[in-house]
């Protein structure tokens, strides 16, 4: 699975889904990304890849340590579709 963010595709170094959504690790620009869609209205997010393709997350936490960051992501709605 990847996050789309805006317009740019992210993989985050660990990613799995938890109850309501999905948990990400990210680092570098895939977290400078996410934080601009989340607190500068920088794009939207969502999920690609699987049966939760397309679907929008809202970020629910974020929790940094070390060289890592951990986000929760839930869901914002259903998976867009396809024209």
């Amino acid at each position: 699975m990847e996050l789309i963010v805006g317009a740019k595709r992210i993989t985050p170094s660990a990613i799995h889904r938890i109850a309501g959504g999905v948990e990400a690790t990210l680092r570098g620009e895939a977290l400078i990304s996410l934080l601009d869609a989340t607190f500068h209205g920088a794009g939207s997010i969502e999920v690609h890849g699987g049966d939760l393709d397309r679907r929008p997350l809202d970020v629910a936490a974020i929790e940094m340590t070390g060289g890592d960051t951990r986000v929760t992501l839930v869901y914002a709605g259903p998976a867009k579709t396809l024209m």
